[in-house]
């Protein structure tokens, strides 16, 4: 299994489009995003490196995926 860092926000949204299928990403706070991340199993990067550019990343890709 690929370890994921802030930087692979594709790969990040796709995993939260598995984990949350009920969950509109549209709507997610960045503050439940963020904790969310940082709890995914491959998820091995700083918590504090996140930023809100990042997350937004995050969130796009998700929403992309969930399209």
């Amino acid at each position: 299994m690929q370890k994921l860092t802030w930087q692979d926000s594709l790969d990040i949204g796709i995993e939260l489009a598995e984990k949350f299928p009920d969950t509109d990403p549209q709507y997610v706070r960045f503050t439940d995003l963020h904790r969310w991340v940082t709890e995914l199993d491959n998820f091995e990067d700083d918590p504090q490196s996140s930023n809100e550019r990042i997350l937004e990343a995050i969130q796009m890709a998700w929403i992309d995926e969930a399209d």
